[in-house]
């Protein structure tokens, strides 16, 4: 298993094995986890690092979200307000925090400064779902041109994070975005579209949309 140094290099993605762990070590600084996405891997825990390149990879196409008809009367009703990059800190705390079936989370103290450390040079990014002025979804992620990684998302109301990445695949597509990567499918976004595509086709799709001239915000 290869261990990374302060260098700034990853292996190839083609060599991780086949549970996908890639390598591990080397840190979070800013400058390695956005060439980690520009080169399809992603962190997943901090003690110790350890760099990921699943194949296959789970994507959502951006025109092909499934949005059930329970889930669109909702959405019409509106209960919620919607926002984006106002509580990244908050969202990802949340996150974060124990859940029902979720009593542990990859989403460490380190982890938790390093994306917000990535949130404040531009390239990570939140929606928030309020109930008034209570947080009760979210979703964050990172972007880099046409290409976004959705990292995490959490609810405390129902269908709220399903609300979120409905907003967030609208958002996306009207921006200008490419791929949205959603790296191993859950049974949520497995639900609303996603899909498994080869590792090698979706390093091809990444390369061309991080170069893209597309903004988040």
């Amino acid at each position: 298993m290869p261990v990374l140094t302060q260098e700034l290099a990853f292996p190839d993605p083609t060599q991780a094995r086949t549970d996908g762990l890639l390598a591990v070590g080397g840190d979070l600084s800013v400058e390695r986890l956005l060439l980690a996405y520009r080169m399809g891997i992603f962190p997943w825990s901090s003690a110790p690092i350890s760099w990921w390149s699943p194949d296959p990879r789970s994507i959502i196409p951006l025109g092909g979200l499934h949005i059930s008809r329970s889930l669109a009367r909702t959405l019409r009703r509106c209960p919620w307000r919607i926002t984006l990059n106002t509580a990244f800190r908050r969202v990802i705390e949340a996150c974060a925090a124990p859940a029902p079936g979720r009593e542990e989370t990859w989403i460490e103290p380190l982890i938790i400064e390093a994306y917000t450390r990535l949130h404040q040079s531009g390239h990570a990014h939140s929606l928030e779902v309020w109930e008034g002025d209570a947080l009760v979804g979210g979703i964050y992620g990172v972007a880099i041109g046409g290409f976004f990684a959705g990292e995490s998302m959490f609810h405390v109301a129902n269908d709220a994070s399903k609300a979120a990445l409905v907003t967030l695949v609208s958002h996306l597509r009207d921006r200008g975005f490419a791929l949205f990567d959603t790296q191993i499918a859950s049974p949520l976004t497995r639900s609303m579209g996603a899909i498994d595509i080869p590792r090698r086709s979706y390093l091809e799709r990444l390369g061309a949309a991080v170069d893209l001239d597309a903004r988040f915000n």
